[in-house]
């Protein structure tokens, strides 16, 4: 088993890749430009080797086109095992919509007790800020390029995190350091989205890579439910302040045949710069203002309406696919955003397209608080090729 590195090899620190590099390429997962980390927080640093921020190459989920993302890669202290470091590709919760909302930029990277344990157990944690969050002089480097966040589309963030990974082990080689071409993935409500639609995009995206498992906690999964809640006024508090990134991000994916204002009113479109807003005076604003919003403020505008949108949410919902790899489910009866019973609904869908999944429903819980023990040792198991437990049975009929 694959287990915590922290003392091995420390006397003898691998080279780091510093310098700073620019390429034209437009191959998914080539790297742009990379830069050294220096400004982590302290929690992080005892566990890091060495650290790189980087632009890469990757692959939008509406559109195909090349698109620049940006990531940070995090290398365990120690030496990696016999064939090469395995990546693990997190996947970071909802952290905004725009451009500059990524989390690769602060020094606490949003999740850090989840990185931190992930690097004690001896592996390379790659975060990508996803699509459009990245900082806007990094990801649009020229008219055209695609620099919005189509926020929740699965597709595409799928491809953002199988690119990292790519990415990550052209770093990780640049230190003079052998990487394994299998790897995990890891991801927390839209990163958990992110790891599973990855677990199904392998066959087309995933040229050169194994994926050994994804770890899917709190997933955002079938969301097609948002449309009838919408128009029938029973929106949860977080899903009113959702649902305008969503709308927004449709809006920016279909402009032609997106009509954003059949969906938004009262001061949800008074108040919709701030509603998208992810620095801190932005978000105090925020706060309030999800105080005042009222059903008839998300409420679509007409049956069309309602149908369109359930269509759009339908094409990013989870399944779309069988997935190519093992994945370990976690969630909960409380989430605010996707209740369990989509995540159910889901995951049947899933067993019936023959999909191999270890499923955990935790009553009463926040899966995002959750104690990560379980799901690492499970990745343990994958990179020992253990053979994972099966709880499809009763949901294939």
């Amino acid at each position: 088993m694959l287990v915590a590195l922290v003392g091995a090899g420390c006397s003898s620190r691998p080279p780091r890749p510093t310098e700073k590099q620019k390429t034209a390429s437009e191959n998914y997962g080539d790297l742009v430009t990379s830069d050294a980390v220096t400004d982590l927080d302290p929690s992080l640093q005892s566990a890091v080797g060495w650290a790189q921020r980087f632009t890469y190459a990757s692959r939008s989920g509406i559109n195909d086109s090349t698109t620049h993302v940006t990531g940070i890669l995090l290398a365990p202290k120690g030496r990696p095992p016999e064939g090469g470091w395995h990546v693990v590709a997190f996947g970071h919760p909802t952290t905004g919509s725009l451009p500059g909302c990524g989390p690769s930029t602060s020094p606490q990277l949003t999740s850090p007790a989840v990185v931190r344990q992930l690097l004690q157990a001896g592996y390379p944690v790659v975060m990508p800020d996803y699509q459009g969050l990245g900082d806007l002089d990094r990801i649009k480097d020229r008219p055209g390029r695609d620099s919005y966040h189509p926020y929740l589309d699965s597709t595409t963030v799928g491809y953002n995190l199988i690119d990292s990974v790519k990415a990550a082990r052209k770093l990780i080689e640049r230190a003079v350091t052998p990487a394994s071409t299998s790897f995990a993935a890891l991801g927390i409500g839209q990163g958990g989205q992110a790891a599973w639609a990855a677990n199904e995009l392998m066959a087309n995206q995933g040229q050169g890579l194994t994926l050994l498992g994804s770890v899917a906690i709190s997933p955002v999964s079938d969301i097609t439910g948002l449309a009838d809640a919408a128009e029938a006024g029973t929106l949860n508090s977080q899903q009113q302040l959702d649902l305008p990134a969503l709308l927004a991000g449709l809006k920016n994916s279909y402009p032609d045949d997106f009509h954003l204002d059949d969906y938004r009113g009262g001061i949800v479109a008074q108040k919709w710069d701030a509603l998208l807003a992810c620095d801190a005076a932005g978000l105090r604003e925020r706060a309030t203002i999800a105080g005042q919003i009222t059903p008839a403020d998300l409420r679509p505008h007409s049956p069309a309406a309602v149908t369109t949108l359930r269509g759009f949410l339908k094409k990013s919902s989870l399944p779309q696919g069988p997935t190519q790899a093992p994945m370990l489910v976690i969630y909960g009866d409380q989430d605010p955003l996707v209740p369990a019973g989509w995540v159910d609904a889901a995951l049947s869908r899933a067993c019936q397209m023959g999909d191999v999944l270890t499923i955990r429903r935790l009553a009463a819980d926040a899966p995002d608080q959750l104690d990560m023990t379980e799901a690492v040792d499970w990745i343990n198991q994958r990179v020992d090729l253990v053979p994972t437990h099966n709880d499809c049975g009763g949901r294939t009929s």
